[in-house]
């Protein structure tokens, strides 16, 4: 246990290419077409009564998209994850809290993502290094 956190086991981070943006769209808007396309290697889409969330690649938001956020990289947890462990997502944000590094957390069945921004990817790399093996960069 680190810092009451249940220790997990040691796993691989991988730094995924390119950056991305995190947009906010109105959560009567269906499903916006421009992030469906082949060449997607990430696209996120999360609907609330409140919004639409879409996270994707920054050269696919089109300028029409006037509540948006650039400039994020992604972190992966290679997975799967196991949906019983606990900690895992604790074991990843601890550590950049600590550093005060902001992150926004995106999960899909077998994998953890965080976001966070390009200038805080090194810090977030050094904060990581002793819990995580990390590949790309």
């Amino acid at each position: 246990m680190t810092h009451g956190i249940p220790a997990v086991a040691r796993r691989r981070l991988r730094v995924l290419p390119g950056n991305f943006a995190v947009c906010r769209l109105e959560p009567n808007q269906p499903p916006p077409a421009w992030v469906f396309h082949g060449g997607a290697g990430l696209y996120s889409l999360t609907h609330t009564g409140d919004e639409l969330s879409v996270v994707c690649p920054e050269g696919d938001v089109p300028p029409s998209v006037t509540k948006v956020e650039p400039g994020w990289r992604a972190l992966a947890l290679t997975g799967p994850v196991p949906f019983a462990e606990v900690g895992v997502l604790a074991s990843l944000v601890t550590p950049l809290a600590a550093a005060q590094i902001p992150v926004f957390a995106i999960s899909t069945y077998d994998t953890d993502l965080l976001m966070l921004k390009q200038a805080h990817l090194a810090r977030a790399l050094e904060a990581l290094a002793g819990r995580f093996d990390i590949a790309g960069g």
